[in-house]
C-alpha cells in the first residue's frame, strides 16, 4: 500500500467522527441568529463559550492526552482502571480548584470578557460548563480507548441536538443572552451522566496512585501551553473588538467565524488520520521527503478550498444570515483559511516529534502569538472586523513560515519549487481579490477558476491518482 493511500484512507476513515459532530453549528447557527434582535446578544454568547475553553485549559491541565498515552503501556486492566482513576482524581481537584476562581472573579472575569461587569451572572454558568466539560473528557475517555466508535459517536452526536433544542426555546422566551449558555452546561451535563453511567467501572478515587500522577503529570503539563497558544490566537481578536468596538462587533465577528467552521471539519478529518500515519510512517526511508509531500498536497487543497470561500463569502452569508450578521462575510474568508494553516503547521511540526523536540513549536507559535496581538491593535481600529481576521491569518503565515524555515535547515522539510509556486500564487490571489476584485463576484470567478486550474495542472498526477482512490479504480 502506498504512502499517499494510506493517509488519504485514515484521513476519509478516522476523520468521520469529528465532521459528523462538528457540523451541527454550521448548520444551526443561521437560524440561532434570526432570533436575536441586535447582534450583540451572539457577541456575548460567543464570548461565553470562548471563556469556557480558556477555563477548560486549565481544568483539564492536559491530563486527556497524558492518560491516553499511559493507558497503553501495559495490557493490564486493572493499571488502567488505575490511570484513570488516577487521572479523574487530579481533573476533579483542578476543575473544582478553576470552578471556585472563575466564581471569586467573576466581576474582573466579565469586565475583561464583556467590558462590562454586569454580565458576572453569565459566569456562573461559564464556570458549571468549564467544571463539567473538564471531568466529561475524562470520563469519555474509556469509550474511546476501547473503539467503541459507534458508541461514542452516538453520545457526542445527541449533545448539539440537545444544545440546540434547549437554547431554540429560551430563545422563543426571549432569553437572548443565556440561551446557549445554558443550553450547552445541560447538554454537557447530561452527556457526562451518559459517559459516566457507560464507564463509571473505570473510575474509583481508592484506585488513585501517587506514583502514576508523577508520570501524567510530566505529559500532561507540557501541553497547558500550546492550549493557551492555540487559544490565544483564535480568540485574541474576540477580546480586543469588545473592548474596541462593542459586542455588537463581536457578534458580526463570531458569525463570521461560523464560516470558519467549514474548514474546522477538514482539520478534524486530518486530525483523525494523521497522528496515526506521522507516527506509523516515521521510521521509514525518506521520511522527511514524505513528510514534506504531504504538507505540500494539503497546503495545495487547502489553498483552492480557501479560494472558492473568498470568492463566495458575501452570497453564502446573504443566503445563510439577515441584518447586520450578513457583515460577518468581510472576515469568514480569513478565518475559513486560519484553520487549514494550523493543520499545515501540525503537519509540519511533527518532525520535530519525531526526533523528540516538543518545545520548538510552542516557541514558533509564540512568535506568532505576538504577531498576531500586535496586529489587532493596530489593524482592528483601522480595518475593524476585517483586522482582526487578517491578524489571525497573518499569525498563522508567520508561524508557518517560520517551521518550514527551521526544518529546512535542520534537513527535516524539503521545499520543492511546486511549494513555492502554489504558496505564491495563493499570496497573488489574495492580494488581487483583496485589492481590485472583492466586490465583483463575476471578476473573483473567473480568477478562482483560472487559479484552480493552474493548481490541478501542477498537480495533475496526484490528482488522476485521488480520483483513481476515491472512484475504486486501482
Amino acid at each position: 500500500m502506498s504512502k499517499l493511500k494510506l493517509f488519504v484512507e485514515n484521513f476519509l476513515a478516522f476523520g468521520l467522527g469529528g465532521i459528523i459532530n462538528g457540523i451541527a453549528p454550521f448548520i444551526m447557527i443561521p437560524i440561532v441568529t434570526r432570533f436575536m434582535p441586535d447582534t450583540s446578544y451572539y457577541g456575548i454568547t460567543d464570548l461565553s463559550n470562548t471563556l469556557v475553553q480558556f477555563g477548560r485549559a486549565f481544568a483539564s491541565m492536559g491530563m486527556f492526552d497524558a492518560m491516553f498515552r499511559l493507558f497503553f503501556d501495559k495490557d493490564d486492566k486493572e493499571y488502567q482502571k488505575a490511570i484513570c482513576s488516577t487521572a479523574f482524581t487530579f481533573v476533579l481537584i483542578a476543575s473544582a480548584m478553576t470552578f471556585i476562581v472563575m466564581i471569586l472573579f467573576r466581576n474582573h472575569l466579565a469586565f475583561i470578557f464583556f467590558n462590562n461587569p454586569r454580565y458576572a451572572y453569565i459566569i456562573y454558568i461559564v464556570a458549571i460548563s468549564t467544571l463539567v466539560g473538564a471531568i466529561n473528557s475524562i470520563v469519555a475517555a474509556p469509550t474511546r480507548m476501547q473503539n467503541k466508535r459507534k458508541q461514542f459517536l452516538l453520545v457526542s452526536t445527541i449533545n448539539p441536538i440537545i444544545t440546540y433544542a434547549i437554547s431554540l426555546s429560551l430563545l422563543f422566551r426571549g432569553y437572548y443572552i443565556v440561551a446557549l449558555p445554558i443550553a450547552g452546561a445541560i447538554a454537557i451535563t447530561l452527556t457526562g451522566i451518559t459517559f459516566w453511567i457507560l464507564n463509571r467501572d473505570w473510575f474509583e478515587v481508592k484506585r488513585f496512585r501517587f506514583d502514576f500522577l508523577k508520570r501524567l503529570i510530566p505529559i500532561a503539563l507540557p501541553i497547558v501551553p500550546n492550549l493557551i497558544i492555540y487559544w490565544t490566537l483564535n480568540s485574541s481578536g474576540k477580546i480586543m473588538i469588545t473592548n474596541i468596538l462593542g459586542t455588537h462587533m463581536t457578534g458580526i465577528f463570531s458569525v463570521g467565524l461560523q464560516l470558519g467552521q467549514a474548514s474546522q471539519l477538514i482539520y478534524l478529518a486530518f486530525a483523525g488520520g494523521w497522528q496515526y500515519f506521522a507516527f506509523s510512517t516515521m521510521r521509514e526511508e525518506n521520511q522527511e521527503k514524505t513528510n514534506s509531500l504531504i504538507f505540500e498536497y494539503l497546503s495545495a487543497i487547502s489553498f483552492v478550498c480557501s479560494m472558492f470561500i473568498f470568492t463566495l463569502a458575501r452570497n453564502i452569508y446573504n443566503l445563510l444570515f439577515v441584518g447586520d450578521f450578513i457583515k460577518g462575510y468581510s472576515v469568514a474568508p480569513y478565518l475559513f483559511m486560519a484553520p487549514l494553516l494550523l493543520m499545515l503547521f501540525q503537519v509540519a511540526g511533527s518532525q520535530f516529534v519525531v526526533i523528540k523536540k516538543t518545545w520548538p513549536p510552542m516557541v514558533i507559535l509564540l512568535i506568532g502569538v505576538g504577531i498576531n496581538i500586535a496586529l489587532n491593535l493596530l489593524l482592528i481600529p483601522r480595518l475593524g472586523i476585517e483586522g482582526a481576521g487578517i491578524a489571525i491569518l497573518i499569525g498563522y503565515i508567520i508561524s508557518v513560515a517560520i517551521c518550514v524555515f527551521v526544518l529546512t535547515k535542520m534537513k527535516l522539510f524539503v521545499i520543492t519549487y511546486r511549494l513555492t509556486l502554489s504558496v505564491c500564487m495563493m499570496t497573488l490571489f489574495i492580494l488581487l481579490w483583496r485589492f481590485f476584485v472583492k466586490e465583483s463576484l463575476i471578476g473573483s470567478i473567473c480568477m478562482t477558476l483560472t487559479f484552480s486550474a493552474l493548481y490541478i495542472y501542477l498537480y495533475r498526477k496526484e490528482v488522476k491518482f485521488l480520483v483513481n482512490i476515491i472512484v475504486g479504480i486501482k
